[in-house]
């Protein structure tokens, strides 16, 4: 092999590393049977989540699946792989992947990184099921409110009572 090719393989190993470093959502999946357009149509969709999906050989991604730290992950690239990107809401781009092979019904979702933990299918098909990380956290700040309103409103209600009370003390006062 030239060493021309070598130093261009090499480059495509370290820029796949650098992405893996970068990515907070890395997931194999298979894409058998996948016409080029419906990739091209999951690509669009993805991009627009922060997201890209790449085709690489696998001798490659192993090396920079190595390079990066992800023995895990090693172990489950063969046969033709896809390698799906996530730069921003690692949950969004998942659920347009899971959404894309459902709706296809074509191709499979092997196994995956999420903030760098490893997580098998189940697991994946599980956390596609979340709504996005805002919808989460509005809930979680609803949870934190509801008790404060309530004692709020209690507190309210008293000072409320004790206002009508003074209200009709004054009222009898000046009547009588």
């Amino acid at each position: 092999m030239s060493t021309k090719a070598i130093q261009k393989k090499k480059k495509v190993v370290d820029n796949l590393k650098e992405k893996l470093d970068k990515a907070s959502l890395v997931i194999l999946s298979d894409y058998r049977k996948v016409t080029v357009k419906e990739i091209t149509g999951l690509r669009k969709k993805l991009y627009a989540h922060g997201a890209e999906l790449k085709i690489v050989k696998n001798t490659l991604l192993e090396r920079a699946v190595d390079q990066a730290g992800f023995p895990d992950l090693k172990e489950h690239i063969a046969g033709p792989t896809a390698l799906l990107l996530g730069y921003e809401e690692p949950v969004v781009s998942l659920k347009a992947l899971v959404e894309f092979v459902n709706e296809a019904e074509k191709g499979e979702i092997k196994v995956g990184l999420i903030d760098k933990a490893f997580v098998d299918t189940k697991q994946i098909s599980e956390i596609a099921k979340l709504p996005p990380k805002e919808v989460l956290l509005s809930k979680v700040v609803g949870g934190f409110q509801a008790p404060i309103y309530s004692f709020v409103n209690v507190l309210q209600g008293t000072i409320r009572k004790l206002v009508y009370a003074l209200s009709a003390v004054k009222e009898k006062k000046e009547k009588g």
